[in-house]
């Protein structure tokens, strides 16, 4: 009997990595492997990287290193760096660390399984004829190149979850903020075709899973380039899949957000009352230096419609402190902002360079012990703000999704809202996937405890 292949994957970064990554899991059990979570058993070990921030490239150099000690003991360990800092980065990986065997950009999922098959080969060539055994140099394969093509469909899919699952409906962005890399390791949008989105929904409907995120750098963007369906229309059809409970989106350009989005969230029976709308700033002059294309004043017009017809919804938000040019006034100005909109929850970073942006080389880089007072101040306004709505749904009772139990203590379970939020409750006979009523005891900054409503 031939030996199980085992592969496993280490993912970085953003939900669309994690959606790459369970793409490449199914094409390598395609070919034989098995997934494990056991990385010095693995046969194969892939690397879903990142290059948004600093921090997540030297986390996966610090991988990539420790790999290194595996591929001594075992030569034939095969060794892929994939996604973003694999399109960025490329030759110059294999350079600083020759025991990679495979760098692959961020549109050739597709080709994962014909590499890997190469690379096998090669290596049975070596065991057969180690008289004349290959150039370990000659089996690197590099491909980085650009494409605009769409990837195609009917990839098979390893999905890590039960109940949620990721659904990429476009590729790439056209939106060239300052300070981000995405467009230049993404490449430009790209739509799928919405029957094939809607047949993904379908397809992860019949095999169990009642919830869905629609996945893309800007879902507001989506269908411009085939003019197919916009993202009103593709959130509409995919809230008829007979079968599915909720309808998640993320991420979402202010500038591109219609009032038809708007409505159909309003209107629809499963998409949730969520809407993620990345500010990255509360200033005219700081958005202007970003390249956000909007202003203060449009962005507090669009939350304040959004309010007006869906009262209930919840609205958070991504937040950079530390921009290169960013003034005590400029920091003010964002905490009164902050102040006014009200955001149920926002993502906070600290600015971090990142090479190949015009943001890079601003002159005028904020100190890194000023940007982590300010982000200490930022987090403790909007702190409070999360806490004060939190407790006005004490009393309330919430839908809430059953996930399963929590990370500390398994009579405790987790789930969300509709609109997002986490909720805690003691376990009686629930089942992860069941709707259950829950009534808020106890609000909290960050999750909502309570008990449930038995009917």
């Amino acid at each position: 009997m031939s030996k199980k292949k085992l592969a496993k994957t280490i993912v970085y970064g953003c939900q669309m990595n994690e959606s790459d990554a369970e793409r490449m899991n199914g094409e390598l059990e395609s070919i034989g492997y098995e997934m494990t979570d056991d990385m010095t058993a693995a046969d194969i070990i892939l690397l879903v990287t990142c290059c948004v921030r600093e921090t997540a490239e030297d986390k996966v150099y610090g991988k990539i290193g420790e790999i290194k000690h595996l591929k001594e003991n075992k030569p034939e360990l095969i060794l892929g760096v994939t996604g973003c800092m694999a399109q960025k980065e490329g030759e110059a990986l294999i350079k600083r660390a020759p025991h990679i065997d495979f760098v692959l950009g961020t549109n050739k999922i597709h080709q994962l399984p014909e590499i890997v098959r190469s690379i096998e080969k090669r290596h049975e060539i070596e065991r057969q004829n180690t008289a004349e055994s290959i150039n370990h140099k000659a089996g690197h394969f590099i491909d980085v190149e650009e494409s605009e093509t769409e990837l195609p469909d009917g990839i098979p899919v390893d999905r890590k979850g039960t109940l949620s699952a990721w659904i990429p409906v476009m590729y790439g962005c056209n939106n060239f903020c300052t300070y981000c890399i995405v467009p230049y390791v993404r490449g430009r949008e790209r739509s799928r075709l919405p029957e094939n989105v809607v047949a993904e929904v379908e397809e992860a409907v019949r095999k169990g899973y009642k919830e869905v995120t629609l996945l893309g750098q800007n879902v507001n963007s989506y269908g411009k380039d085939h003019n197919k369906a916009d993202f009103a229309e593709l959130l509409e059809m995919t809230d008829r899949v007979p079968g599915i409970e909720r309808i998640r989106y993320m991420t979402s350009h202010p500038k591109d957000l219609s009032d038809r989005v708007i409505a159909a969230v309003k209107n629809g029976t499963h998409i949730c009352e969520h809407f993620h709308l990345p500010v990255q700033y509360g200033t005219d002059h700081m958005l202007k230096r970003m390249n956000r294309v909007y202003t203060v004043a449009q962005y507090k017009d669009l939350i304040r419609k959004i309010r007006s017809e869906i009262p209930d919804c919840s609205i958070t938000t991504d937040l950079i402190v530390g921009f290169p040019g960013e003034t005590d006034d400029d920091f003010e100005s964002m905490l009164e902002f902050l102040k006014e909109i009200r955001y149920d929850a926002a993502y906070t970073f600290i600015y971090s360079k990142r090479s190949g942006t015009p943001a890079a080389s601003y002159p005028d880089q904020v100190p890194e012990d000023l940007k982590k007072e300010r982000l200490h101040k930022l987090m403790e306004v909007q702190n409070a703000i999360s806490l004060e709505i939190n407790e006005r749904l004490n009393g309330t009772i919430q839908e809430v999704m059953a996930e399963g139990p929590s990370r500390n203590d398994s009579s405790v379970w987790t789930g969300r809202t509709r609109t997002g939020k986490i909720v805690l409750w003691g376990h009686e006979d629930e089942r992860p996937g069941d709707m259950l009523n829950i009534r808020i005891t106890k609000p909290q900054t960050w999750v909502l405890k309570g008990i449930r409503e038995n009917a």
